[in-house]
């Protein structure tokens, strides 16, 4: 797995490439907390080149979510495989987060 992290305007965008599993999870999770903490009101997480989620890749957005969400800022994703978003849709996470198919969406809804 692959994370590019960069800040576009007021967003700070995550780039996953790769595989999002229990092997990965930790350095994901690193990341996006490491984001948070240097103070990411509105975040934006890629998975344009994500190729596989699994529960604990899951859990790294879902604590996301909360982290970003306790601390008054605003979470989407964009850019999910149909596998990723199958993965999302069975679990229900389409249901709780702001999911989008473009970059462009998904900027545009956090700036708003």
């Amino acid at each position: 797995m692959a994370l590019e992290v960069k800040i576009d305007g007021s967003v700070h965008i995550i780039l996953m490439v790769g595989r999002l599993d229990s092997s990965s999870a930790g350095e994901a999770e690193t990341t996006v907390k490491a984001v948070i903490d240097q103070g990411a009101t509105r975040l934006l997480i890629d998975m344009s080149g994500l190729d596989y989620i699994s529960s604990a890749g899951l859990r790294v957005v879902l604590v996301a979510a909360k982290n970003m969400q306790k601390s008054g800022g605003a979470m989407a994703i964009c850019g999910m495989s149909p596998s990723v978003r199958e993965v999302f849709e069975m679990t229900g996470f389409l249901k709780i987060l702001k999911v989008y198919d473009r970059e462009s969406e998904a900027k545009e809804a956090l700036e708003g």
